[in-house]
């Protein structure tokens, strides 16, 4: 098998399927890798953001103008329809400017794509004691807020 004609998209759908075959076999647990990296990637391009390195801490990408953009993804699928980000971790510290989220079907296809001011994540985000982070669900009224733009148009099927 030839995966170098496969476009990057491709490829991703190819690791959901033996992702979702492993599960079927009880050999992993979860769907979401490589979602992290590739949402990462994906950003980082459709805004010219300049990632940073993974052990920096707060933040992945940093924009022309100095904005420092935390990035998440969130991949639905039937089993899990969850839109619930990772882990906001020290939100108090205000280590970024902007969150980026997206959100993929189980096909890696964006549905919604939002930038998010930090101080917006805060009003609708919770904090959760056991996890010592900020947790925060993409849906509902977070989707409608002006502050909130939609970065979608700028992701091609």
């Amino acid at each position: 098998m030839n995966l170098n004609n496969l476009e990057i998209k491709e490829l991703l759908q190819l690791q959901a399927a033996v992702t979702d075959e492993l599960k079927a076999r009880e050999v992993v647990r979860t769907k979401n890798n490589p979602l992290g990296d590739y949402t990462e990637w994906l950003v980082a391009n459709a805004l010219g953001l300049e990632l940073q390195s993974n052990s920096k801490t707060g933040y992945d990408g940093i924009s022309k103008s100095g904005l420092r953009v935390q990035i998440k993804g969130r991949r639905i699928t039937p089993e899990n329809k969850s839109r619930q980000l990772s882990a906001i971790r020290k939100y108090d510290e205000k280590d970024f400017d902007e969150l980026a989220a997206v959100i993929f079907n189980e096909h890696f296809e964006v549905i919604d794509a939002v930038l998010i001011p930090h101080e917006v994540v805060g009003e609708y985000a919770s904090y959760r004691e056991h996890v010592n982070a900020h947790i925060l669900i993409l849906k509902g009224p977070i989707l409608n807020d002006p502050r909130v733009n939609s970065i979608k148009h700028k992701f091609s099927s």
